[in-house]
């Protein structure tokens, strides 16, 4: 152990007197009651890629989003750990994959006390904690030992927590929306304006009017929420708070349409994301690399000088976000994602209980998908009579005009009944998708003997990786994650019969 020195109990005094020295995004320290940003989360309730104007989308409005991608950085491949809010969001919180956080990994589940959350730990730092809207959820908070949502204490508004604050205290505010989640009013897209004709549908829609005009009204929802977080950067701007705060704009799964949310495809998963921080972050990069939401908490505690839990298994972005360009070795190891779903809703044939468990791999080129139980329907029980009477009736997709186009006539053409099969039948215990060919992942080409190797090397790096992350879907255990209650009610709500042809 190095003696201590007269010289060296004056640098440590002098230490204790200033305060700690905090790594800043271009690597000049500064003490801690300077560099310590204010963090706004903006998270969207099923708002997935790529519908903003600033990924390319010629029909939905998002200029607030739009100006955060010019005036910070935007990620093009964004991807959550869940395509389900519950463990979508208690991975964001925690830093950690859902299948490490035992009920969480499901939805309507709950969230323990002994996992550390960022907003509990900044809190504990001296932030400033609030919370709008939806947070973690949905679940309860008692039988995992909590009384207030582990995203903050909740408050009417920005307004009124910037209100409450205590003087000379950094903030950490989480927005959450619930739009663009159904229900939707309908037409009220085409009502707005919105140009029907002109949108850019998903491969695996049909294109017809009711498609389109059901996807305008997801778009009305979308630009809703971007009209709200634009008045919160006003309002940041006002108090005077605009180069004080990281803002970060994002969604917590994919569209609420078949075979989107809650599915591992790129529709379920993958989210838009952009970051600011005026004068620290880089303004106008766009970034191709790999990351995921869980990465969002070991970012915020590395901006606030907090140590991250030895738990965590995102990977702080600072050193994606900083003035100077990143380093090659940091980009090379952001080269893939994993991405994972266990229980969605109770949506099989009773006695069954479980969910569809699925995990995957999401490279430049391919996405791999391992489908643990292939036996179950991965959107829930189709609609033959007995589903409709236990109220599971393809449960695990929300209802709505895309669902019922696709259901009612699926008998109509084989191209229609392709469709359907996509969204609602089985699959087989592996899927693989060449998207340089496929980018819609419309065509599995995991039987296909040209794509054996390729096949082969994604499923050990998926097995790997699950492995070192302890899934207990592949190191044991997996029949607890489908033994946890299921808090929530009918997966099915009253009023929405189909109408078998």
């Amino acid at each position: 152990m190095r003696p201590i020195t007269p010289a060296l109990c004056l640098v440590l005094l002098l230490t204790l007197a200033v305060g700690p020295v905090l790594p800043q995004a271009g690597g000049v320290g500064r003490r801690a009651s300077e560099t310590r940003p204010n963090i706004l989360l903006a998270i969207a309730d099923d708002w997935g890629w790529p519908h903003a104007g600033a990924y390319g989308d010629p029909v939905v409005r998002t200029p607030t989003f739009d100006r955060l991608a010019r005036e910070g950085v935007l990620f093009d491949h964004a991807y959550v750990a869940s395509p389900s809010c519950t463990p979508s969001r208690a991975a964001l919180l925690t830093g950690q994959w859902h299948w490490r956080l035992e009920e969480s990994a499901n939805l309507w589940s709950t969230l323990r006390r002994d996992y550390a959350v960022y907003p509990e730990l900044l809190a504990g730092a001296g932030y400033h904690v609030g919370l709008q809207g939806k947070g973690w959820g949905p679940g309860r908070l008692e039988p995992g030992g909590r009384t207030e949502n582990p995203a903050g204490r909740e408050y009417e508004s920005l307004e009124a927590f910037l209100d409450a604050r205590p003087r000379g205290r950094p903030f950490c505010y989480w927005f959450g929306s619930l739009d663009p989640h159904r229900e939707y009013e309908e037409g009220t897209g085409a009502a707005s304006g919105i140009p029907v004709g002109a949108i850019r549908l998903f491969p695996h829609f049909p294109d017809v009017r009711d498609v389109r005009s059901d996807v305008a009204d997801y778009y009305f929802e979308v630009q809703r929420f971007d009209t709200e977080v634009g008045r919160m950067l006003d309002l940041l701007e006002k108090r005077g708070e605009r180069e004080r705060t990281v803002v970060v704009m994002t969604g917590d799964n994919g569209m609420p349409f078949p075979r989107c949310k809650a599915n591992l495809y790129d529709c379920g998963v993958r989210v838009p994301l952009a970051v600011r921080w005026p004068g620290r972050f880089a303004a106008g990069r766009r970034l191709a690399a790999f990351v995921s939401l869980t990465d969002l908490a070991p970012t915020f505690l590395e901006l606030a000088g907090v140590e991250e839990p030895r738990s965590t298994t995102g990977r702080s972005l600072v050193p994606l976000l900083g003035p100077d360009r990143p380093a090659a070795p940091e980009i090379a190891a952001r080269d893939h994602v994993l991405c994972g779903k266990e229980r969605h809703v109770p949506g099989q044939e009773k006695p069954d209980l479980g969910g569809t468990p699925m995990r995957s791999v999401r490279t430049r080129d391919f996405l791999y998908i391992r489908n643990f139980r292939p036996d179950r329907w991965p959107a829930g029980t189709p609609d033959d009579g007995k589903a409709v009477i236990e109220g599971r009736w393809l449960a695990d997709c929300d209802n709505g005009p895309t669902k019922m186009f696709m259901v009612e006539h699926r008998k109509d053409s084989a191209a229609y009944r392709r469709l359907y099969d996509l969204a609602f039948a089985k699959r087989p215990a592996e899927e693989l998708y060449d998207l340089r060919q496929d980018p819609g992942q419309m065509t599995n080409v995991a039987g296909e003997k040209a794509y054996a190797r390729v096949k082969e090397q994604l499923a050990r790096r998926l097995l790997a990786d699950l492995e070192a992350t302890g899934d207990p879907r592949v190191v044991g255990g997996a029949d607890r994650l489908e033994a946890y209650p299921y808090y929530g009610g009918s997966p099915m709500k009253p009023g929405f019969t189909p109408r078998p042809r």
